[in-house]
């Protein structure tokens, strides 16, 4: 899929749980952290809540942070939380495992926040750095 559009997606013939692993792996090696390991397995999250989904259900919503530079962000302007987090989705579909990541084009991050030119300048990078560890872990 074209990076510069909201929606980058790829297919691997790895397993749901192999690809979660080695983009974890990649994470890691790229100074970022999964912030929700314990829930981000939804066929467990939802078993916990009283969910049934069948045992073959397989999807991951894999939570995404850099916290020293979240935190930094964040002191400068409240208003980019909105635009902050950053889930990576995996889950099978005919066969294959699937991995979408939503992100936003550089105009629509300054429409939305037109007063701040630094977040404007600096969310494109770390959007381009996860899709490289998408691509890493495929």
């Amino acid at each position: 899929m074209n990076r510069d559009l909201n929606l980058y997606g790829i297919e691997s013939d790895k397993s749901v749980s192999q690809l979660v692993a080695d983009f974890s792996a990649a994470v890691e090696a790229n100074n970022f952290v999964i912030n929700n390991p314990d829930t981000m397995d939804m066929q467990a999250t939802l078993h916990r809540h009283g969910a049934r989904v069948a045992g073959d259900f397989a999807v991951h919503m894999i939570h995404v942070c850099k916290p020293a530079k979240a935190a930094k962000s964040l002191i400068s302007s409240r208003e980019r939380a909105i635009l902050m987090p950053k889930f990576i989705h995996v889950f099978s579909k005919d066969e294959k495992t699937q991995v979408r990541f939503m992100h936003y084009k550089p105009e629509q991050i300054s429409a939305m926040l037109p007063d701040d030119p630094q977040f404007f300048e600096s969310l494109p990078q770390v959007n381009e750095q996860i899709c490289t560890m998408i691509d890493e872990a495929k």
